[in-house]
């Protein structure tokens, strides 16, 4: 196994000079350094992990508690988009990621908290679970530095979508088109599905557009079976919507079914839109009409400030960093007169 002491021997500097080479630092000169690295690289050297956690007193690995109640999991495309962009950053960082356990079956059960501390994460993301779980509070206020996505915490740093403007943007791009019955079938109760909700009454508002009370229904995030219903319910209205808004791309998928099922064509009869921008709703025929999110932002921004956090606690401040979407227009909602 190749040593810093053969590597200096090679490059003929101190072993404290290739220590501080490989560790990046910059009180060594750039071609040095790159010199040392590429000597390294050629002798086949790759630092010893334990010796590195033992010295820095960090793991480099970073925990991930994902946990879709929906038991999509890794199939669920927003949050699937989101990791993988945080992943890349991490890793361009020197981390590892690993996912924290969520089972709850087997006889060494661990709370997320203590199973965040057996692995020995240096910090902690959490995404698409249920944030009033005791386990998850347990771990949101232990001394371990953490991010959420899409949730806030008073104490914690969050990186959150701006659901209200985008449903700001989504609902006045369809009222634009002509629209002014439009209905929601909106998300199970959640901080998302009550900023987008809200937002969806105040433009409505603003726009002088009224929702009657049986045009906005509840349907589960992802959940093609319920979509399917609410929807098959909105158009046996007496006077029915010209636009369906949907909790997220997947979910249409089942509004889809059932307007095609009554014989309705999509954009001409009827009008409909989703929410996330995932890749399959773009190879749809007609392409959905949805609010595009910034997946990669997001993922590499809950990296970026977490790392910030592991390595410089005493200047990083806790906050919120909102990252904002964009219409994708799409060919799902049509012009009415």
């Amino acid at each position: 196994m190749v040593s810093m002491k053969d590597i200096a021997i090679a490059c003929e500097v101190s072993i404290a000079t290739v220590s501080k080479a490989l560790n990046d630092h910059s009180d060594i000169g750039k071609a040095t350094k790159e010199y040392i690295k590429q000597t390294a690289k050629e002798m086949g050297y790759f630092p010893n992990s334990a010796a590195k956690a033992l010295k820095t007193n960090k793991s480099y690995n970073i925990g991930v508690l994902f946990a879709d109640e929906a038991g999509s999991g890794l199939k669920h495309d927003y949050f699937t988009e989101v990791l993988d962009s945080f992943k890349r950053a991490v890793e361009e960082k020197g981390y590892d990621m690993t996912f924290i356990n969520c089972s709850k079956t087997g006889k060494n059960k661990m709370s997320y908290l203590e199973h965040a501390r057996y692995r020995g994460f240096d910090g902690v993301a959490i995404a698409c679970i249920d944030f009033n779980n005791p386990e998850v509070l347990e771990l949101v206020n232990s001394d371990i530095p953490l991010v959420t996505i899409d949730h806030l915490f008073h104490n914690r740093i969050a990186v959150i979508s701006d659901n209200v403007k985008g449903m700001r943007d989504l609902f006045t791009y369809v009222y634009k088109k002509g629209h002014r019955r439009i209905a929601y079938v909106h998300g199970a109760d959640s901080a998302v599905t009550q900023n987008r909700l809200s937002s969806f009454y105040k433009t409505a508002e603003e726009l002088g557009v009224e929702i009657p009370d049986e045009y906005v229904k509840e349907a589960a995030y992802r959940d093609t079976k319920a979509t399917y219903e609410r929807t098959l319910e909105l158009l046996d209205l007496p006077e029915p919507p010209t636009c369906i808004l949907y909790p997220d791309d997947f979910a249409s998928f089942g509004g889809i079914n059932a307007i095609k099922e009554r014989g309705l064509r999509i954009p001409e009869d009827i009008s409909i839109a989703g929410y996330d921008g995932i890749r399959i709703g773009r190879h749809l025929e007609p392409q959905l009409t949805t609010l595009r999110q910034d997946t990669e932002q997001t993922g590499a921004k809950a990296a970026e400030y977490l790392i910030d956090l592991i390595e410089r606690p005493k200047t990083t401040v806790i906050g919120q960093i909102v990252i904002s979407g964009a219409v994708f227009e799409g060919k799902t909602v049509g012009q009415y007169e």
